[in-house]
């Protein structure tokens, strides 16, 4: 049986940013829209359907649970990241830095162009 495809690397950007937002604190959906806005300055913009969706996959897949409502704002939803959510996060951002270390061997990042090997 094929893994389901948020179980699979390269991440898609929103859920990467999804699953990197819930890596220290449990947000509710639009606590999640605001803090992957902020945390990338506006570059990461999620419309409602595109984290909701995200959410219904990462939820199916067993990265992420939905806490218990809370009793003062039953409407809105938490969700917290699982270890196994926890640890795909961790394989992807090993990914990322691996292909980051390998642009600036080519010296194509900024901090790397002129510098001597």
């Amino acid at each position: 049986m094929a893994a389901p495809p948020v179980d699979q690397l390269p991440l898609s950007v929103p859920v990467f940013q999804i699953l990197l937002s819930l890596v220290d604190q449990d947000l509710h959906g639009y606590a999640l829209i605001q803090d992957i806005e902020a945390r990338t300055d506006g570059e990461v913009r999620l419309t409602a359907s595109t984290l909701y969706g995200a959410i219904a996959r990462l939820l199916e897949g067993g990265l992420l649970e939905e806490l218990d409502p809370d009793p003062d704002h039953e409407r809105r939803r938490c969700y917290r990241l699982t270890r196994g959510g926890r640890r795909l996060l961790e394989r992807e951002a090993e990914r990322l830095a691996r292909a980051t270390r390998w642009a600036a061997a080519k010296r194509l990042l900024p901090q790397t162009r002129g510098a001597r090997s």
